[in-house]
């Protein structure tokens, strides 16, 4: 009796809806780093506040929940919420290290209608 070989499809890669600039990549990897622990990822979300109405949230953590979808982006772990996704879609993450007053991550949100001063906050 023949037995059929079967071989798994190729799990499709998905396309992150926040993209990270070099910089980015390099910023992160570096503080993943220094966590000396491989469980840990880049967050990424929104929640309500700020000064226009919803704020950006990037963290470093190890825990997901059922709403995260993981993403790879060059080597990091990138975690985004299932609500957040909505607001992020097209982002780019950079780090901007040429101002040491105004440097740092930085979120270029094409969905963002209106941006605080500071940055980290923004209506869509």
């Amino acid at each position: 009796m023949a037995t059929a070989e079967t071989t798994a499809a190729p799990a499709a890669v998905k396309k992150p809806p926040v993209q990270l600039t070099e910089a980015a990549v390099r910023q992160v990897k570096f503080l993943l780093a220094r966590q000396n622990n491989p469980n840990m990822f880049l967050r990424v979300g929104v929640k309500g506040g700020g000064c226009t109405g919803l704020s950006y949230v990037l963290n470093i953590e190890a825990e997901k929940s059922d709403w995260d979808t993981e993403y790879d982006v060059e080597g990091v772990r990138l975690v985004i919420d299932k609500k957040s996704k909505l607001y992020l879609f097209g982002t780019t993450l950079d780090f901007d290290t040429s101002n040491l007053v105004e440097g740092g991550f930085t979120f270029l949100n094409p969905n963002a209608t209106k941006t605080c001063g500071c940055g980290t906050s923004f209506s869509a």
